[in-house]
């Protein structure tokens, strides 16, 4: 068969696993086709009803990893009916993610909050392609432009646009620059989460599902120090026994392939570029799951969940590092260290070789529901949060009885230090 270089070949085969996966792309790749899409993961199709318009370019993300997890997603999804949902940090990998899902759950309003105009007007558009389209189900579609770090917005915006659900994806997340910027990583994780928290309990949200990382877990970076605290402060919420409480949890994972700022699409530009491709350390390895498997079985634990409760989605066997770049390279047509070198940085600051799952005062313990774990908390908090927050937040906000605190970095560490938060 003679192929244009226009032409191109699309893989229908919704529930493909990734070896075929792999074995497909070679003999498409032979036989001439430059442009290969593939429809959407299962995951992200309700009741096997694939749409054209979902297609899109196979990349390094459909032929790494394990098999995703199937999910009946319209029946996971069957709580959020005729529900006003909002998700925080919407224009961002996970939040993105999140609201294509949320097509499929019959809710009243999808309420699509972020700072980032451009990432809130992307996803708002996308998300209304989708529906004139047929995906999904006709959700009035409402993008929020705002800061979570703004408490009286945030309370605001809860107060008028009187939500139901909330899923909070939005925070800072990149670790060495968040290093370099310990103040804004408190500031904007911390004390944002905490407006959010307030204005959730203070306007009645019935169900409160935080996503937190692997980051926070005996944290090393500020970034996971800024996340364990979250996860506190989420779950502490759910102790009071007030009926109009809302239902407060927190699901916790590793990494997801391709997301903003992590090494895949920067392993793919410095590809582009003719190398060298960039690892820390020949034997660094990190868990790594699909975004799209990752936003279902966060929609499901969100439904299934109960009040109080930390949940881990079950990550598989870790990946090295080093591993990942190499089957990058060859994905692209090259041969690792002949035609692209891969070059050995060093740990950055913040930085460890493995990222735990769980810390050793806690205690994984299997569910119902596939690859969704409950975490049991052996011992108590070392430490008081109102305490600790009053001490974090003349740091963060001017307060001009302690003017010599605002900003200080060094006080920052020292507290989070002292507290044995970060190690």
């Amino acid at each position: 068969m003679r192929i244009n270089p226009a032409d191109e070949a699309i893989i229908a085969i919704t529930n493909a696993g990734r070896e075929y996966l792999k074995e497909l792309y070679s003999i498409l790749k032979k036989a001439g086709f430059q442009q290969i899409r593939i429809l959407p993961n299962i995951s992200q199709i309700v009741d096997s009803d694939a749409h054209l318009i979902q297609t899109r370019s196979l990349d390094m993300q459909d032929l790494l990893g394990r098999n995703p997890v199937t999910i009946k997603l319209k029946q996971s999804l069957s709580y959020l009916r005729g529900k006003r949902v909002l998700v925080t940090g919407a224009g961002g990998s996970i939040g993105s993610e999140l609201c294509r899902q949320l097509l499929s759950g019959g809710a009243s309003r999808l309420y699509l909050f972020g700072h980032g105009e451009n990432s809130i007007y992307q996803i708002d558009r996308e998300l209304k392609l989708l529906q004139e389209e047929g995906v999904g189900e006709k959700a009035a579609l409402v993008p929020v432009i705002g800061d979570l770090k703004d408490r009286d917005y945030v309370n605001y915006i809860l107060e008028n646009l009187k939500a139901d659900i909330i899923f909070h994806t939005a925070a800072y997340k990149h670790v060495p620059m968040l290093e370099e910027n310990p103040v804004a990583a408190i500031e904007n994780n911390v004390f944002g989460t905490e407006n959010l928290i307030q204005a959730a309990v203070r306007n009645g949200i019935k169900r409160f599902v935080h996503i937190t990382t692997d980051k926070a877990v005996e944290p090393v970076s500020v970034y996971g120090a800024s996340k364990y605290i979250c996860e506190k402060m989420v779950l502490s919420r759910s102790v009071q026994t007030d009926k109009n409480n809302p239902n407060f949890m927190v699901v916790r994972f590793g990494n997801v392939l391709g997301s903003r700022g992590s090494i895949v699409p920067l392993f793919q530009q410095q590809i582009e570029k003719g190398g060298p491709v960039t690892v820390t350390h020949p034997d660094i390895r990190r868990w790594f799951m699909t975004i799209s498997e990752a936003c279902s079985l966060v929609l499901q634990a969100g439904g299934v969940g109960e009040n109080g409760n930390l949940y881990l989605l079950d990550m598989g066997e870790p990946v090295r590092i080093r591993d990942l770049a190499e089957q990058m390279i060859r994905f692209n047509g090259y041969e690792p260290e002949t035609e692209i070198k891969i070059v050995y940085t060093g740990l950055r600051s913040g930085e460890r070789m493995d990222e735990p799952l769980w810390s050793s005062d806690e205690e994984p313990c299997e569910t119902e529901y596939s690859r969704i774990l409950r975490v049991n908390r052996k011992t108590a908090l070392p430490v008081d949060l109102n305490v600790l927050l009053n001490d974090l937040r003349p740091i963060c906000r001017f307060d001009p009885e302690k003017p010599k605190l605002y900003r200080d970095a060094v006080k920052l560490r020292n507290i989070l230090s002292e507290c044995n938060i970060l190690k």
